[in-house]
């Protein structure tokens, strides 16, 4: 192949590749040019190959120039190379522009690279939002319980974006706070009748110290009476108490029934030895005769007095019947 047409085919290819970046370039650049946004056309062609889009960079610069502000063009695309989100960035400095609310373009990229949508936070500055507490239960001195939602409305705070804590701490202070006040009540019938009584401490404690919020107002939307929960424990109380003392006196029974058992064991002991010494009285009187000890005549003798008392046993038992 010809070396000439060899260059030839490297010059067009140079020409395509040339007409690629800067024809798209130059359409961006005369955009620019023409609204008053000062971007140059070789610093839309290096953004390609920074990884920047132009068109967005292009486009924030010129609405923020359209609104009165001015960023510098490295900054822009410092910011979307850092992981932020420049458009929101922007219309989140022109919303706080218009709204007379000091923001400064570092600030506001802090902000977004926080992880905090800062147009949002703008917006909250101007129209405060109302967020509202899930049902809080509490128990006034009395031991009943009453159960509060509350409307709380706050503002964004700009100055505390970054690094001050978020919707979820303002609900547990003010959840916190409506479970004081609740509970420093002598009867629950106090709440219900006064409740900006819950507002009012609330808002004493300054709940919004350290948040990125600042709270306007704290509002009660419902008070509700719950369960006599004093009753329930002193029922509850009671009937353990009561189980205790069953307990112990089923402890006692089963000591008593434990000894009468123990005595009427040893009864029959005492029995069995008393059988076992009348056994013993034939062997020792055979063992009289034959020692010669007991005659025939004091045998005889004994029996007779044997018949006789077991007569009387029996004459008295009839008595005993007859009457």
């Amino acid at each position: 192949m010809d070396a000439n047409l060899i260059f030839l085919i490297v010059i067009a290819v140079a020409v395509i590749i040339l007409l690629f970046f800067v024809g798209s370039a130059i359409s961006l650049w005369v955009q620019a040019l023409v609204s008053g946004a000062r971007v140059g056309l070789f610093n839309i062609v290096f953004m390609r190959f920074r990884k920047v889009p132009p068109k967005m960079i292009v486009t924030s610069k010129i609405m923020a120039v359209k609104a009165g502000l001015d960023f510098s063009t490295d900054s822009l695309e410092s910011h979307y190379l850092a992981g932020g989100n420049v458009s929101r960035v922007v219309q989140a400095l022109i919303a706080a522009d218009k709204a007379n609310i000091e923001l400064e373009f570092n600030r506001a990229a802090a902000i977004d690279l926080a992880g905090r949508d800062v147009l949002e936070a703008v917006q909250m500055s101007v129209n405060p939002k109302v967020i509202e507490t899930p049902m809080i239960a509490a128990m006034a001195k009395d031991g009943i319980q009453l159960k509060a939602i509350s409307r709380v409305t706050v503002r964004a705070n700009i100055e505390r974006l970054v690094g001050g804590a978020g919707e979820e701490t303002i609900l547990a202070r003010v959840g916190e706070g409506i479970v004081t006040t609740i509970g420093s009540a002598d009867t629950h019938k106090m709440v219900p009748e006064n409740p900006d009584m819950i507002s009012k401490r609330v808002l004493e404690k300054g709940l919004d110290a350290g948040t990125a919020y600042e709270i306007l107002s704290i509002d009660i939307a419902d008070v509700d009476v719950g369960k006599n929960i004093g009753a329930e424990l002193e029922t509850d109380r009671a009937e353990a108490d009561k189980k205790i003392a069953q307990a112990k006196a089923e402890e006692r029974r089963a000591m008593a029934f434990a000894v009468e058992q123990e005595m009427k064991a040893r009864v029959e002991e005492m029995r069995a030895k008393v059988v076992e010494a009348e056994a013993r009285v034939p062997l020792a009187m055979a063992h009289a005769f034959e020692q010669g000890h007991l005659g025939v005549m004091d045998y005889y003798r004994m029996k007779n007095i044997e018949a006789d008392t077991q007569m009387r046993d029996t004459t008295g038992s009839a008595d005993e019947k007859t009457e």
